[in-house]
């Protein structure tokens, strides 16, 4: 603390205080003490300070005393308020004896009331310093503390007694005619006596409650006792008159007295803050000495008192015999009782030194005791258990010796902090570190470190499994538990570290996202078991193929991801031409052929690069990583693709668009059209094909499939199909119930089909509350999707097909599982592929491809059905191979409901080659603008 700062703390502030307390004490008692040396300028001033000075200054004492117990003295209040009635007592007297001696001017008689005054200071002073020692615990200190008290004063008395006490006696007994005045003049020192030995006896027994007042009251007590001392010696009694410096004595032990509960209070004030705390270290052992040494010195006082008589030739009188006989009894009596707690300590303390022998020896853990110099003094058995070495061969090597170099500077950089840190703040420290077993390897120990003597004091134990368990645990929760590659948490955590630092300004570092195309078949064909296995080897070629300084992890499933740091190049083109090399030479190898079991197995590999930009987060890095690999999925699967800033242009629309389309299906912006199905050989309406669109803001119909395939949402594709298939019944049984029952077909993908939820898991409840016969219902199966069972596929399809609903398949010609669908699935209608009609004119491949299918159909008894049929050549065509039925741009578009019922009335379309009525709808059709994706306009209701 700086010197301002001790100046303006509190603490100092008290302390101030307290110096000019004393400060003015003293000078108050110095001034009297020089008044009293001068004689007061007057001898009846000096008669007035003598008596009623001594008055005033002992009431003032009783008063201090009196409010200090009564604002709260603790366990000590009995001793205050004794002490308060002590002083009471000598301020009676003292005006007592000013009363004679100032107002009546006549010798104060002996015996008088002020004897009787000053006869009463005394016991409430001895009971109070009672109150004042500490108490004892047993009733053996019970009677120490007694024989203490009758060590220090029987032989004070013995001394005093051979000194002038048998003199006084004698010559009182002979000059005096009542027995009073010679009790009275034995009273005052017989009564000093006994305080001054429990003043002396309370010295070394005093309480440690408010131990600044207790000294103070001490020395004023002791003060006092000495100048009634003095008063009462021969040589004095008979010259004294009031206003002597003798009454400085008692005029300064007063005031002591008075001052003492209060200076107790500053204290406390100031112990109330904290403070460093001062060593007694010293002090004990001395004041415990002096203790243990005041039977002796009160034996060898009475030895003195006696040894007096002696040399002086004297008698030895009969009280100096009997007091010296019970002060030698009462020191064999407390040394008997000494010993006898000496021999219960010993024994005590064995059995506890026993008790701490077994529990070292028999710890697990490992005690040692180093020396300041760091040699080791002491270690527990339990060495050998755990360092594998044995105690005797570690008790005097250094305690570097035995810790790892690694270790070492951190160790002792601690050890030194901790020996400089203050005890009371840091009592122990805890050290981690290795060290050396005797077989030469290295455990991991934990260590509690204590003080010592100057050295230390170790408490280790082993925790090398601890520490083995720790890193397992850390690895598994940092690796993918198949591949045992880097997981996505420390994937990330490597990425932000290659984007942090020094390589924080490197555009060379890139990321990989790597997806394995085909894994979902493998684990459908050969079981999961043979997709971990693929997965652990493909894990391992990526382990293998990235550099040393590059990071190869597994994020989830069949995603796995690399980490390319860059090496500081500056040409952003060279970079991205290694990168690219490194990412298609990765392609290459997760793409060879794995040995599962006896067999074969072959993934491709789809890999999104993304280059790190300055400033970019490891969450951004990544997902421009992961945008590109979706890209390359997209386009075909088994390439590289790099990210540019389009592709995230294309996540926000695509999001946009999945908003717009959720708000279309909830608001109800989706319109129902229908395209007739026209007999090829009349040109008869057969059938209608439902179809959805979607009625934009600007009053454009578009066709949702674009929306459906951007967003990706299946709840929004499931949501769709159920709002068509219901519209579709009910407007078809509006139709019916008008005059118009021509069957309406739905196109539905399998996976809708066997969905549970309505209307897909009733769509027998839907035909019976529309009223709609279920042969009025054409269900189009697209086969697209592989993860349909056909199994499940089959059975509902021959359920529907018994309630007379009639099975079309959709897209034929296009897909792989087409032969595998007419094998297996109940099918009433072919429909032919747009993909075929659309060539069948100019292309003589495609135009045997057809004339195939078509003959399939014809050999099977399943009727035909062309989509997309635009032009009349294509008419022509597909009807001389034997197609039956057509629908497309050739004779109408999706219709609304009005110029449905317009056609509907007519009955049917011309048909090129077919002579017949002219067209009922000239220029009616909505022209679609491109294929299935285009729009129209919105045709008048």
């Amino acid at each position: 603390m700086s010197a301002l700062g001790a100046l303006l703390s509190p603490r100092s502030a008290a302390a101030g205080s307290g110096l000019r307390s004393r400060i003015l004490l003293g000078l108050v008692c110095a001034g009297y003490s020089v008044g009293a040396a001068v004689g007061w300028g007057s001898p009846r001033l000096a008669l007035i300070m003598g008596d009623f000075g001594l008055a005033v200054a002992a009431l003032i004492a009783a008063v201090s005393c009196f409010l200090y117990a009564r604002s709260g003295a603790g366990r000590l209040r009995p001793a205050w308020l004794l002490f308060s009635f002590s002083s009471l007592m000598a301020a009676c007297g003292n005006a007592v004896w000013g009363w004679y001696e100032v107002i009546l001017g006549v010798p104060v008689p002996s015996p008088s009331l002020a004897d009787v005054f000053f006869l009463c200071f005394a016991p409430p002073a001895i009971i109070g310093l009672l109150v004042l020692a500490k108490r004892p615990v047993t009733r053996a200190g019970w009677v120490c503390l007694a024989l203490d008290a009758w060590l220090i004063g029987g032989s004070l008395l013995t001394l005093a007694w051979s000194l002038a006490l048998a003199h006084t006696a004698h010559v009182a007994g002979f000059q005096e005619t009542s027995v009073a005045p010679a009790a009275l003049s034995l009273a005052y020192p017989l009564l000093d006596i006994v305080l001054v030995s429990m003043v002396l006896a309370l010295h070394f027994r005093r309480s440690g409650v408010n131990r600044s007042a207790v000294n103070t009251a001490i020395a004023a007590l002791a003060l006092t006792v000495l100048s009634d001392a003095v008063f009462t010696s021969p040589l004095l009694r008979s010259t004294y008159h009031s206003g002597q410096l003798l009454d400085a004595g008692w005029f300064a032990g007063s005031l002591l007295l008075a001052y003492a509960p209060w200076a107790a209070r500053r204290a406390a004030r100031g112990a109330e803050r904290p403070a460093p705390p001062r060593s007694s270290t010293a002090s004990r052992p001395i004041a415990g000495s002096l203790a243990a040494l005041t039977p002796y010195l009160a034996a060898a006082v009475c030895t003195l008192g006696i040894l007096y008589n002696a040399v002086e030739g004297r008698q030895v009188d009969r009280v100096v015999i009997f007091t010296g006989c019970t002060v030698v009894l009462a020191l064999v009596v407390r040394q008997g009782i000494m010993l006898l707690d000496n021999i219960a300590l010993t024994q005590e303390l064995a059995q506890k030194e026993n008790h701490f022998r077994s529990l070292v020896q028999g710890s697990s853990d490992v005690i040692m005791i180093a020396a300041p110099s760091g040699t080791l003094r002491y270690v527990s058995p339990a060495a050998a258990g755990v360092y594998g070495r044995e105690a005797e061969d570690l008790v005097g090597a250094e305690l570097s010796s035995i810790i790892h170099p690694e270790d070492l500077g951190r160790v002792v950089h601690e050890v030194r902090r901790f020996l400089a840190a203050a005890p009371h703040e840091e009592p122990t420290t805890r050290i981690e570190c290795r060290f050396r077993s005797g077989t030469g390897d290295w455990l991991n120990v934990e260590s509690t470190v204590n003080r010592h003597h100057g050295g230390l004091l170790l408490n280790s134990r082993d925790v090398t499994e601890r520490v083995r368990l720790q890193a397992q645990l850390q690895h598994n929760a940092e690796h993918d538990p198949l591949t045992d590659l880097p997981n996505r948490a420390l994937f990330t955590a490597r990425v932000r570290q290659a984007l942090g630092g020094r390589r924080a300004s490197d555009p060379g570092t890139a990321v990989l996202f790597i997806d394995l195309d085909g894994f979902k078949a493998v684990n459908d064909t050969i079981g999961h078991q043979a997709g971990d296995e693929l997965l652990i080897q493909a894990g391992r070629r990526l382990q293998e193929s990235v550099r040393a300084g590059d990071t190869a992890a597994r994020l989830g499933g069949d995603e796995f991801a690399a980490l390319i740091v860059g090496d500081g190049t500056r040409d952003q083109g060279a970079r991205e031409y290694q990168v690219h090399e490194i990412a298609d030479r990765l392609r290459l190898t997760l793409s060879q052929p794995y040995r599962i079991g006896p067999s074969e197995v072959r993934v491709a590999a789809s890999i999104g690069v993304a280059f790190a930009e300055p400033a970019i987060s490891p969450t951004d890095l990544m997902r421009n990583a992961d945008l590109a690999m979706y890209r390359a999925k997209a386009g075909g699967k088994d390439r590289v693709e790099l990210y540019a800033p389009q592709m995230q242009a294309d996540v926000v629309r695509r999001s946009e668009l999945a908003n717009r389309l959720r708000t279309a299906l909830r608001d109800g912006e989706f319109a129902l059209l229908h395209q007739p199905v026209v007999h090829l050989a009349s040109g008869s309406v057969a059938a209608v094909a439902a179809q959805a669109r979607w009625r934009s803001a600007q009053g454009i119909l578009f066709t949702p499939a674009e929306f459906l395939r951007v967003a990706g949402d299946d709840d929004r594709t499931a949501e769709l199909g159920r709002w068509l298939l219901e519209e579709s019944v009910a407007q078809a049984a509006d139709r019916a119930r008008a005059g118009h029952p021509v069957p309406v077909s739905v196109r539905l993908s399998a996976a809708r089909l066997l969905d549970t939820a309505p209307p897909f898991g009733s769509i027998e409840a839907l035909l019976t509350r529309h009223g709609l016969p279920s042969g009025a219902l054409m269900i189009e199966v697209a086969d697209s999707d592989p993860r349909v069972s056909f199994d499940a596929l089959e059975q509902r399809l021959v359920a529907l097909r018994r309630l007379g609903v009639r099975i079309a398949l959709d897209g034929f010609g296009s897909g792989f599982a087409a032969i595998n669908a007419l094998r297996r699935l109940p099918i009433d209608v072919l429909k032919l592929d747009r993909n075929l009609v659309e060539g069948v004119v100019e292309s003589a491949r495609l135009h045997k491809i057809t004339s195939g299918l078509l003959r399939i159909a014809r050999d099977l008894g399943l009727q035909s059905v062309a989509d997309g049929v635009d032009v009349p050549e294509q008419v022509l065509a597909l009807r001389a191979m034997g197609c039956t039925h057509g629908q497309g741009m050739a004779f109408s578009g999706p219709l609304d409901e009005y110029r449905l019922r317009r056609a509907l009335v007519r009955g049917q379309f011309p048909v090129p080659g077919v002579p017949g009525p002219r067209p009922v709808m000239a220029g009616s059709s909505v022209p679609l603008l491109t294929g299935s994706h285009t729009e129209t306009s919105v045709p008048p209701t």
